[in-house]
């Protein structure tokens, strides 16, 4: 599988939604044109995060897009998903790369050119790099200019998606950057209407990335 064409890149966050409210944002999400779906859950048990990628891939699979899980090989095996993201603190890209073997997808989180070599070194298909603006999430950032995102971008030799309180509004700014895509979070996951937000999202990344 390749990361060829996938412009705009969903990180999930339930916030205080039900598993079935938050099932029907990845559906509409989905319906609103995302093109890769990365399931992220921090404090949930193996088996809650089990079962909530089950059900997850029953959508991503209905509507043809891949799923990528968050840090843990074992639940990405388990549902049989498209691969994992690692950021600096999981395993090793290339210790996940020997476990999932050559035909599954692994992203990695960069900060600095160095990570993004290293990461590239080891096998990783596409990177991660933000946060190009702050976040409202619960995962601790690190502030990215976009000039480090054009190096690492000028760089490497795989897709970089920008990240990082990124919208409709402020988008435009990693234009210079000639990322591959645009991975968000609160945009969408925080949307009254999540399809509508997906659509015009979709649009404008497409316009700002040419």
């Amino acid at each position: 599988m390749t990361m060829t064409s996938r412009p705009l890149y969903l990180v999930t966050d339930r916030l205080d939604n039900t598993p079935a409210e938050f099932l029907r944002q990845i559906d509409a999400a989905c319906r609103g044109g995302v093109d890769l779906i990365q399931l992220r859950e921090k404090t949930v048990s193996s088996r809650e995060y089990y079962k909530l990628a089950k059900s997850v891939k029953e959508i991503t699979d209905r509507y043809q897009r891949p799923l990528l899980i968050d840090d843990r090989l074992d639940v990405a095996q388990a549902v049989d998903a498209a691969g994992v993201h690692l950021g600096q603190t999981d395993l090793p890209v290339a210790v996940a790369r020997r476990i999932l073997g050559p035909d599954k997808l692994i992203g990695a989180t960069a900060k600095t050119l160095e990570q993004a070599q290293a990461a590239v070194a080891q096998g990783a298909d596409y990177l991660g790099v933000g946060a190009i603006f702050p976040t409202t999430t619960h995962v601790q950032t690190v502030h990215t200019s976009v000039a480090t995102l054009t190096a690492i971008r000028q760089a490497v030799p795989i897709p970089v998606y920008a990240i990082g309180g990124l919208n409709a509004t402020n988008v435009a700014a990693v234009a210079p950057a000639g990322v591959a895509g645009v991975a968000v979070v609160s945009a969408i996951m925080k949307a009254a209407n999540p399809e509508a937000a997906a659509r015009a999202l979709r649009q404008r990344v497409l316009t700002v990335i040419g």
